[in-house]
This record gives C-alpha cells, sequence and structure tokens, in this order.
C-alpha cells in the first residue's frame, strides 16, 4: 500500500512539472511570423546559456539568455540566415556557446574525450582481471590436481 502511495506521489510530482518543460516563451519573446518562431527556437536549442553553462538559452531564466535570445530575434529579423546567426553569437561568445562545439584542432581533444575514456576503461578492466586470474591460480592442491591428473588419464584411455 505505502510503495502504491509513494508511486501516485512520485508520478503526480512528474506531471505536474511536465507543462513547465514544455512551456512557450513569453508573450514578448515569441516571434509574429511562425516559420521564423520555428527558426528561432531551434537556434535557441543549439546555443548554450554561458551563465548556466549546462542549459541552452531556451531552456535558461538568467538575463543572459533572455539578452542572447533578444540579439537572436533581432539577427533573423534583420534578415540573417541561422548559419550567420550563429557566426554572430560565436564571434561574440567564442566556440563555447555552441551547444555541438565544432570538430577543430582545438576541440579535438573534446570530441576524442569519450573514446579515449573507454578504451582507457576498457584497458584497465582486462588488466584487473588478469591479475586476479593470476592470483587465484587453479586453487587445487596436490592432492586434487593428481586426481584431476588420473581423471584426465582415464578419459584419454578411454
Amino acid at each position: 500500500m505505502m510503495s502504491a502511495f509513494r508511486t501516485l506521489a512520485i508520478l503526480l510530482v512528474v506531471l505536474s512539472t511536465a507543462p513547465a518543460a514544455f512551456a512557450s516563451p513569453p508573450p514578448d519573446e515569441q516571434m509574429a511570423d511562425a516559420a521564423t518562431e520555428v527558426r528561432a527556437r531551434a537556434l535557441y536549442r543549439s546555443l548554450r546559456c554561458v551563465v548556466c553553462q549546462s542549459q541552452s538559452i531556451d531552456e535558461s531564466n538568467a538575463a543572459l539568455a533572455a539578452d542572447m535570445r533578444d540579439k537572436v530575434r533581432q539577427r533573423l529579423l534583420a534578415g540573417d540566415s541561422n548559419a550567420e546567426v550563429l557566426a554572430w553569437v560565436r564571434e561574440r561568445y567564442g566556440d563555447y556557446v555552441l551547444m555541438t562545439p565544432p570538430l577543430q584542432a582545438n576541440t579535438l581533444f573534446l570530441w576524442l574525450l569519450p573514446f579515449i575514456a573507454l578504451i582507457g576503461g576498457g584497458a584497465l578492466l582486462v588488466s584487473f582481471v588478469r591479475r586476479q586470474a593470476q592470483r587465484t591460480g587453479t586453487g587445487m592442491d596436490a592432492e586434487d590436481e593428481a586426481e584431476l591428473a588420473r581423471l584426465r588419464e582415464e578419459e584419454g584411455q578411454s
């Protein structure tokens, strides 16, 4: 009974916070043209909030994120393409502002780090397992080894 109550409580919390995750921006931040609004939202999701660092400017409530959204809207209304808007923002804030940094010499380590960690972790795991196998050996005493040798001889003869 208690777990059902706990599950219901968790479900209510999740469902009550879900609409906030899909909330549209405030009316003063919405573009009049629906197609331009879609472009703006896509750009918002591809730009990192430099205050929050782990959120896009679409998700962030920081004042700087609101300013960045405003600049993106201004650039779109001025007729810039998505690439031009991203280049403009990148020029002012650097590559860090992009949620997906470009593959170039100074970000190569960032792109390769997950693979390096995976290979390194796998090598450490294999090394650990091999050392454990060497330490434990067969675990048989002389009597057990003699019995094993006798059984192998019998099997070979038959």
